[in-house]
């Protein structure tokens, strides 16, 4: 069965997707340059600095999985597990609801891009 996506929901994909990687870049690449703010906030989440790079790099490579058409499932997949991991992290701090809550709308953000720009996420999605 094939799944026909509009233009409009393709577009809306598209944006949705664009922005979601913009941020998860500039995340990534923050962690590559190590600013004060970065590093007080790696230290507030009970992490060494020393890790701060790897984090980075592991972004950036599940964030460009993402972006490939050919392997944006399994980007979406990694990069939710990481944001599992980010969720984790600030509850585990006692970090205010809304650093929780921006992690978990910044998942379904990606997902949402990816449905409506993929028609092999709407087929396993929709089989019945």
């Amino acid at each position: 069965m094939t799944t026909q996506i509009s233009n409009l929901q393709l577009w809306a994909g598209r944006i949705l997707s664009v922005f979601a990687t913009l941020l998860l870049v500039m995340d990534g690449v923050m962690k590559l340059l190590k600013p004060a703010m970065v590093l007080k906030a790696t230290r507030d989440l009970g992490y060494p600095e020393s890790q701060i790079v790897g984090i980075g790099v592991l972004l950036l490579a599940c964030t460009l999985l993402y972006v490939v058409p050919r392997t944006s499932i399994l980007g979406a997949i990694l990069l939710t597990g990481y944001l599992g991991g980010a969720i984790a992290s600030q509850v585990r701090v006692q970090a205010p609801p809304l650093n929780v809550v921006f992690a978990l709308v910044f998942a379904c953000l990606i997902w949402a891009g990816l449905w409506l720009r993929d028609t092999r996420v709407r087929s396993i999605l929709t089989q019945r």
